[in-house]
């Protein structure tokens, strides 16, 4: 995981849906690896933990996240509708990753989040844009902390890959 060539390597799969959404949205390869890493670890059915009463009754999940890129049911909805995407599957790495560069565009576009800051960029996705302009993540000091291993992260696979795409 710690390895962007090795994780490229062994799944060409990915890198070619990353790639082809760094050419439609300008969100580069190494800011959606380490927003994937983040989300999911690279696991495409992952869901968010079940939630229990008492400690042993199960009560649905905590959110409806699932996918490669943990897109709640709400927004997968809004892009499915907007971009005429009714067959994407957040299981589906090239939708998954089309998907987040569909959110992180219209982040760079109504909040003027750099493309390549991958930091603030999760803030929006994590927060929502409005609670990323209200400043929401503020009082959550845990989630600044996530977002700024996500801006290590993404610097550390953009290094890597500028080595291993020779």
């Amino acid at each position: 995981m710690d390895d962007a060539c090795e994780i490229l390597r062994q799944r060409p799969t990915y890198f070619k849906a990353m790639k082809a959404t760094e050419r439609k949205w300008g969100v580069p390869v190494h800011v959606q690896m380490a927003a994937i890493y983040q989300e999911s670890k690279f696991i495409g059915n992952a869901r968010t933990p079940h939630q229990f009463a008492l400690g042993v009754i199960p009560m649905g999940r905590q959110s409806s996240a699932y996918g490669y890129s943990q897109a709640l049911d709400g927004t997968w909805d809004e892009y499915q509708q907007e971009q005429r995407r009714f067959g994407a599957k957040r299981d589906r790495i090239g939708d998954a990753t089309d998907f987040m560069g569909w959110y992180m565009s219209q982040s760079n576009q109504r909040l003027g989040i750099s493309m390549n800051d991958a930091e603030s960029q999760y803030l929006a996705y994590h927060e929502g844009r409005t609670g990323y302009a209200n400043q929401s993540y503020l009082e959550k000091p845990w989630l600044v902390d996530v977002a700024a291993a996500i801006g290590r992260r993404s610097q550390m696979y953009a290094e890597q890959l500028s080595y291993c795409r020779r």
